[in-house]
């Protein structure tokens, strides 16, 4: 994993990620030198520097492609706003969530997106999904091909949003035939910032309401859905497709088994963590307000006896060099899918890479290794 800052997982990580969404490196590394020296006072301290070096960097692309766009250049000025977007989002991402600067960037982010996606032509639609009396946003990238498309409901992590899994992913699905809807469900994005809704540890929940609306939609095949998730969306993906029989295959993108036993792991400082400001961070996501709730509530967050529901074709992988969700997780959701009828499982080592938490670090042969074996499963479904 590249490491501009010696030391600072977090922070590294943060840089990994947006690479992955597009980022330029030679851009980025502008914006991180300001910041290198108090990088080395950990990952909390110079959260609000980062956010304004790399803020100013966003600001500066933003305008650039305002240029491109008044001189009728839509696609140049859509890569810029892309990366304007990944910027905007990266620093967002590393603050507290009492630093109230934090919600106008992340409005500015969500209105560059939307530039990105006008001016571009880009395949990407905004939806909104209904979700008992309110709802949560997603966007749709229609799959290439005439006639209904096999379709994926993507759900985030943590700390991802769906515009993450949009600059990551692109159309690496959609030229396959296969069609995504990338969610903020409830915990991450536009659900917790805008509309104040929790994580919740039952996600076949909010993931039957994202069926429901596929359900609605004519470009969709309905016989052929499938869930994704990364990161703590490696939980919430199984624990839907183990209980919403409507969705035909699942993938775990990160075998987050036991996200519950982890956090007591991360009490006792084992292994790293994807946030700065993390206990504060997780009490948020998932609407408590002391570490005693926090720490009672999740402990329902976990795979174990529930792998025995999953039914359908399930594809776990796991980065060799995680280093913030144990390599043995992996091994405890492959071993208890004993009901499971096509598991495939894949470890990914130096020599493919993709190594790191969800392949930070070269998300290329993951992410492939991935759209493959879903397009082979929705083939032999058709």
């Amino acid at each position: 994993m590249y490491e501009p800052f010696p030391g600072n997982y977090v922070w590294n990580l943060s840089v990994n990620i947006c690479l992955c969404m597009g980022g330029a490196i030679g851009e980025i590394d502008r914006a991180n030198a300001a910041v290198r020296a108090i990088a080395l006072e950990g990952e909390d301290k110079g959260t609000e520097a980062f956010f304004e070096s790399w803020g100013k960097m966003a600001d500066q692309l933003f305008h650039l492609g305002r240029e491109c766009e008044a001189a009728g250049h839509g696609t140049s000025a859509a890569e810029k706003y892309m990366r304007a977007t990944a910027y905007y989002m990266s620093a967002e991402r590393m603050q507290s969530r009492h630093y109230a600067p934090r919600l106008a960037m992340y409005r500015k982010m969500l209105d560059t997106m939307r530039d990105a996606v006008r001016v571009g032509d880009l395949n990407c639609e905004f939806v909104d999904i209904p979700y008992g009396d309110t709802s949560f946003p997603g966007l749709f990238v229609r799959g290439h091909g005439d006639g209904p498309r096999p379709t994926m409901v993507f759900c985030n992590g943590l700390d991802s949003i769906k515009e993450a899994i949009y600059l990551a992913v692109r159309d690496c699905f959609a030229v396959r035939g296969i069609s995504v809807l990338m969610v903020d469900q409830p915990g991450v994005g536009e659900a917790l910032r805008l509309k104040g809704l929790p994580a919740i540890h039952d996600s076949e929940r909010w993931a039957a309401a994202a069926v429901d609306y596929l359900e609605t939609r004519s470009d969709v095949d309905h016989d052929r859905l499938g869930i994704i998730g990364w990161s703590l969306g490696g939980y919430y993906a199984p624990r839907a497709a183990c209980y919403e029989k409507r969705f035909k295959l699942c993938v775990a993108w990160g075998a987050n088994h036991d996200w519950a036993e982890l956090q007591k792991r991360r009490l006792a400082r084992e292994g790293d963590r994807p946030v700065p400001h993390y206990w504060d961070h997780v009490m948020w996501v998932w609407g408590k307000e002391s570490m005693d709730e926090f720490m009672e509530y999740i402990q329902r967050v976990t795979l174990e006896g529930h792998m025995q529901n999953m039914t359908v074709p399930y594809l776990i992988t796991h980065g060799g060099n995680d280093r913030q969700i144990p390599l043995e997780y992996a091994y405890k959701s492959r071993d208890q899918a004993v009901n499971c009828p096509d598991l495939r499982f894949k470890i990914f080592t130096e020599e493919e890479g993709g190594v790191e938490h969800c392949s930070a670090d070269n998300m290329e042969p993951v992410r492939s290794f991935i759209v493959d074996w879903i397009d082979d499963r929705f083939a032999a479904m058709a």
